[in-house]
């Protein structure tokens, strides 16, 4: 099943003569795990904050399971999706439990279902509910913040989850670590991913097709091995070859 398709869709700010998103085509199939690969100013961002209406199209459509978002109240489009950004957002005066429980006590939902399933999630993303759910945001690790903030994202148990450079301000090998959970938790749930990524790397890892943009178009989606094997642009090359220049250094290192 088609989960997510965009159809010619552009936006254009006022007081832009370019495109942010120049006519962008693609179908995301339900369970995929996609990411969209940029630099800077490329548009991926904007991308996805159109996918759940914080944003609209100047032109074209944007369709979630054969319903066209334009027709739908933002706020619903919302709910349905999950959302993770880099800076997580918790609010400081919530314990971790509270920060996880937000949107289902805003719809109301029964207290003790509510809290079962911000346990289930806090041990999902490998955070002890007993240690962890009465902590305050401060007294957490980046790292630990970002678990939590994926855990808000997935308690309203949405088809698709969105992230946008989710561990941009995490170092290295914490960084490393949540990628591996994240294609845990992915393939435990099976929901529909699109990771917002500016690391080749990253993106290769965790996509099961990757988006390449440039220019506010999208200029290759393919799987990571096809589009290594067969970059369809020279901005795509450029990458690819950047990667390779990386490993020959640290080849370089080993034989040393």
């Amino acid at each position: 099943m088609t989960a997510i398709e965009y159809q010619e869709v552009c936006k254009r700010f006022d007081g832009n003569s370019a495109y942010s998103v120049d006519h962008v085509s693609a179908q995301i199939e339900q369970g995929e795990f996609i990411t969209i690969l940029g630099s800077s100013g490329c548009g991926k961002t904007t991308l996805l904050k159109m996918t759940n209406r914080l944003i609209d199209p100047t032109e074209g459509r944007i369709v979630l399971f054969g319903e066209d978002i334009s027709t739908v109240d933002p706020v619903v489009v919302r709910r349905r999706m999950g959302y993770v950004i880099q800076q997580i957002g918790l609010l400081p005066h919530m314990t971790v439990e509270e920060n996880i429980s937000i949107i289902p006590k805003l719809m109301k939902q029964d207290k003790a279902k509510i809290r079962d399933r911000a346990r289930d999630l806090l041990s999902m993303v490998e955070l002890d509910p007993d240690t962890y759910g009465s902590r305050y945001p401060s007294e957490l690790s980046g790292g630990q913040q970002q678990r939590v903030g994926l855990a808000r994202a997935l308690m309203p148990d949405p088809k698709i989850m969105l992230l946008d450079e989710p561990f941009g301000a995490i170092d290295a090998i914490t960084r490393v670590n949540l990628q591996n959970e994240l294609l845990r938790i992915h393939s435990q749930t099976k929901k529909t991913f699109l990771l917002v990524t500016h690391d080749i790397n990253e993106a290769m890892k965790l996509g099961t097709r990757v988006m390449v943009m440039n220019g506010g178009r999208l200029l290759q989606f393919d799987t990571p091995k096809n589009i290594i094997r067969h970059p369809a642009d020279p901005f795509v090359e450029a990458l690819i070859q950047s990667v390779l220049e990386q490993r020959e250094f640290w080849e370089g290192v080993e034989d040393d």
